[in-house]
């Protein structure tokens, strides 16, 4: 069992963080210990790695909550795959689908907002080498 403090390091999460998802339902409750302090569990852990995973990539907080809301974590699913494993997997290929092409999207708008920057970059420059210094 991992103490609040703990799961905040191994997760990269911060303890208001950890806090605040279980306070919203994003996660279960952990269990408490002795005074009531928050014991994570291993399989706590792994679930808060994915989330942190899904977060870096910008994913809403309904969509992590809609990935995981079916409760189970398929990253070691057996084989053959049960009906409800395909149902699993085709949902969160779904959201992750859609997450992607909205990730793409604004890749593009960046890159071309680079360009745009870039440009800028050169045309100043390029005043700065030809303009005579004025004192």
């Amino acid at each position: 069992m991992h103490s609040i403090g703990q799961v905040a390091e191994l997760t990269g999460f911060s303890i208001d963080t950890l806090r605040y998802y279980e306070k919203i339902g994003l996660t279960k409750p952990p269990e408490r210990g002795p005074g009531g302090l928050r014991l994570y569990s291993d399989d706590d852990v792994r679930t808060l790695s994915s989330l942190h995973c899904l977060k870096k990539t910008g994913l809403s907080l309904e969509g992590m909550k809609e990935f995981l809301q079916e409760g189970r974590c398929l990253a070691n699913a057996a084989f053959p795959l049960s009906a409800e494993d395909r149902e699993i997997i085709a949902n969160r290929t779904q959201i992750l689908s859609e997450h992607l092409a909205r990730m793409e999207a604004q890749y593009l708008a960046l890159a071309s907002l680079i360009e745009q920057t870039k440009d800028k970059l050169d045309f100043y420059n390029g005043v700065l080498e030809k303009e005579p210094v004025i004192k």
